[in-house]
């Protein structure tokens, strides 16, 4: 069973369009969602999450209705963007009283909580009042507090933000583990390559539409009306460049370094095909071959460009 599947899904605002006839189906695994601001990222969360009603179209997690349905709600855990903690609230305390809101009761709870809070390291600061957390430390609780209810999705609203690059690494890798455990992840960022060093399952928004899904290598393979780069590491940039600058299938060639050459093509396949053979040829030593421009970054750019 899927676990996120949406058809014909719409929310409006008044006159304000956050998503637009959106049919998406989520698997299992990790799901990077990206887009600009106002996209329609945390609409789509929102309605996931069940914080939002449906202005038009169905949307199921786990075959059921997100919306004011208790047994989805014990399924999810929510990591939102913005902090919104009691700050007097000491972290242990904080993640406890979200586990009994999230349904466990009695021992279970304190097993509960103390697991997350090992799981994300907040267990040494747990003791301390929330309002002396830093940036990093409200993040790791606000995942401790996701994750103590031991659900099956995850659904996490910028969860990066504000963390320094340890936290990132510490963060990622945890995400990793849940992810090979058998849960579901649904990661909003727009920190594209943290994004890309988490998974290449992408849903990328734009404008409250999906303007495209699924693998990100495939999905750059498929936008065949965009020009592909392809980057060569060798010895002699500039005379396979003078080669392949008369190939018809390439639009261009760049050498932006003494030993990478750019290649430009709108057949990128066939270029693939015919560049061993100019090696061989011309006897000259080559690193590396490969796509320079199939990164999230790229990708996206190329679909929300003007």
């Amino acid at each position: 069973m899927a676990a996120i599947e949406l058809q014909g899904v719409s929310k409006w605002y008044g006159e304000v369009i956050g998503l637009n006839n959106v049919t998406t189906t989520i698997g299992s695994g990790i799901t990077g969602l990206v887009g600009p601001n106002g996209a329609g990222k945390s609409t789509l969360m929102g309605l996931v999450t069940g914080q939002l009603h449906l202005s038009k179209g169905t949307l199921r997690v786990y075959g059921e209705r997100a919306w004011d349905n208790p047994r989805v709600l014990r399924r999810l855990g929510y990591c939102p963007e913005g902090d919104t903690f009691w700050g007097y609230m000491s972290g242990r305390r904080f993640v406890g009283l979200l586990a009994r809101l999230g349904g466990l009761t009695g021992a279970a709870v304190r097993q509960a909580v103390e697991h997350a809070l090992e799981l994300t390291g907040m267990a040494e600061h747990a003791h301390r009042a929330i309002r002396g957390y830093s940036k990093g430390m409200r993040q790791r609780i606000k995942l401790a507090q996701a994750l103590v209810h031991r659900p099956d999705l995850l659904v996490l609203d910028e969860p990066f933000t504000g963390t320094d690059p340890v936290v990132r690494h510490e963060l990622s890798t945890l995400l990793r583990q849940l992810a090979n455990e058998g849960v579901d992840i649904l990661i909003s960022s727009h920190i594209l390559h943290e994004v890309e060093a988490l998974t290449s399952k992408i849903l990328m928004i734009h404008h409250g539409r999906i303007v495209a899904e699924g693998d990100l290598h495939t999905v750059r393979r498929q936008m065949q009306d965009r020009p592909h780069a392809i980057r060569v590491r060798t010895d002699a940039p500039r005379r396979l460049a003078a080669h392949l600058a008369a190939w018809a299938e390439v639009t261009g060639v760049s050498v932006p370094d003494e030993d990478v050459l750019i290649v430009s093509t709108t057949k990128p396949e066939q270029v693939y095909d015919r560049l061993p053979e100019l090696i061989l040829r011309e006897a000259v030593q080559v690193r590396e071959i490969a796509a320079a421009d199939e990164s999230l970054e790229a990708v996206f750019g190329y679909l929300t460009a003007s």
